[in-house]
């Protein structure tokens, strides 16, 4: 199986959208803008779906569905919210279609006019907090903290497979609380919860912080978020925990009667990812070769391929195989044994190291006669023999050193692409030429932060939670600047 991938040196975004393609995540579909996501790829999102689900539910969260449409009177209730979102929006004006009288195909049913137009939803917020009016009365009825997995719809003209598509999956958590330190504690919760799955579970090592006022989230007072760094020296924005503030419960007039009996507005967070984190994955860890998954996510974690002449040579080696994927499966590992006869070994060897897949052992005669596999590790292509009595410890041991070594390897990257700077010019300088991370002082005002992404096309990424105070001047305009912030082109 020829990869004929592009090389990362060569044309990175080429090589991103084909291994996509060719390792069988996902591809373009017949609607413009939106993909297919394959069932390898699909099967990982679920891996990834399961896992933050059980995190969302250890932390007093229940999982609830909310409608796809929502009034357009809704969104303009929140007047920041709508003017965040309205060049996005996908709008349904009617609900039916006819035959056309002159026999040219369907047409849209001029007489079925909604009322009211439906927006397809770009997020929630409007459609939760209607309801939530009708659920919250009292404090006793508080903390309310419910998450949806759902689609958004949000109108992308310019799309790339997982990263910006004009559909996407993903869950978005609404919570409501009787106190302002209540939300804020929820929307920081939050923000840890995501980084201890993106380090923990996709081996993507991520910086806490929180947005400057013009990236917030439409709507939002403060966003708290997670931000990795790519291969090719861009940052991509992992997940974002909005605090609210009042604004949506005074938008909906949601209220609850305190302890002492007087009406307040509650206080509300918001919070997502979605499958650009499928994005992150391939990009943080993927090399020329293919996939490189995490053991954690990635759908086989083991493949075991028999090299054989003839049935009878199989058959002897799917003796030898057979306890060993039961041994693997009871302790807790996924494998495929894969007997196809329609490839030969070389073609599987080449199929699995492009789809990812962490471990691959193969036997042939002379590992049967010799009582050994060899063991091949995905993320460093190292091969080794190993004894067949020792090989259930072995791999499952591998999984954890896999798992480690790819998240310490994105962490040295990461680690080498943070500079600091103090000057202007250096800044241009290392975002053109080196990219990553630039640690820079910034006057704090929005005129600034526009001209230096008009200049270079960096944005400010976050101001980082661990920033310690560090007295300087702004490196555009000279003035005082009380801590540095993050800058760096993103997806």
């Amino acid at each position: 199986m020829g990869k004929n991938l592009t090389s990362r040196a060569e044309d990175y975004s080429k090589w991103y959208n084909e291994l996509v393609v060719k390792s069988d995540l996902a591809e373009n579909s017949g609607v413009r803008g939106c993909m297919v996501i394959k069932p390898y790829g699909y099967a990982i999102w679920e891996k990834m779906q399961g896992q933050l689900d059980r995190m969302f539910k250890e932390t007093g969260h229940e999982n609830a569905y909310f409608p796809l449409f929502i009034p357009k009177s809704y969104l303009s209730k929140e007047a920041s919210h709508v003017e965040g979102f309205a060049k996005e929006c996908a709008v349904v004006t009617h609900y039916r279609l006819k035959n056309a009288e002159d026999g040219s195909g369907i047409v849209v049913d001029e007489d079925a006019k909604l009322e009211e137009e439906l927006i397809v939803r770009p997020t929630s917020e409007t459609i939760i907090w209607d309801t939530y009016r009708k659920w919250i009365q009292s404090y006793r009825d508080l903390p309310l903290k419910i998450n949806q997995w759902a689609n958004v719809v949000r109108w992308e003209m310019r799309t790339r497979l997982f990263l910006r598509t004009a559909e996407f999956l993903w869950q978005e958590g609404h919570t409501a609380h009787a106190t302002r330190e209540e939300a804020l504690e929820e929307a920081e919760l939050m923000m840890n919860v995501y980084a201890e799955f993106v380090e923990n579970y996709m081996g993507v090592p991520v910086i806490k912080g929180t947005k400057t006022e013009s990236e917030r989230f439409a709507g939002a007072e403060e966003t708290y978020c997670i931000e990795a760094l790519m291969q090719d020296g861009k940052a991509l924005q992992a997940g974002t925990s909005h605090f609210l503030g009042q604004n949506f419960a005074k938008a909906f007039d949601v209220k609850f009667a305190n302890k002492e009996g007087s009406q307040d507005y509650v206080w509300a967070t918001s919070w997502g990812v979605s499958t650009r984190l499928m994005g992150a994955l391939v990009m943080t860890h993927s090399d020329d070769n293919g996939l490189v998954l995490p053991p954690k996510l990635a759908p086989i974690q083991v493949v075991i391929v028999p090299i054989y002449k003839g049935l009878d040579q199989l058959d002897a080696i799917s003796e030898k195989v057979e306890p060993l994927v039961k041994e693997l499966r009871s302790r807790g590992i996924t494998v495929k044994y894969d007997t196809r006869d329609t490839h030969k070994p070389g073609f599987k060897f080449n199929e699995y190291e492009l789809k990812g897949v962490p471990v691959r052992l193969a036997v042939g005669q002379r590992d049967l006669a010799n009582g050994t596999f060899e063991v091949a590790r995905r993320d460093t292509l190292t091969k080794e023999i190993v004894k067949a009595d020792e090989v259930v410890d072995k791999v499952v041991a591998l999984m954890d050193e896999i798992q480690e070594n790819i998240f310490k390897k994105a962490l040295d990257y990461r680690q080498e692409h943070i500079t600091k700077v103090d000057s202007y010019e250096e800044f241009k300088k290392v975002i053109e030429e080196k990219g990553g991370f630039v640690s820079a002082h910034w006057d704090g005002t929005a005129e600034t932060e526009d001209k230096i992404k008009e200049d270079t096309k960096a944005t400010i990424r976050c101001i980082p939670l661990d920033a310690s105070e560090d007295a300087g001047k702004c490196m555009v305009t000279g003035k005082p600047s009380v801590r540095r912030v993050l800058f760096a082109k993103a997806y």
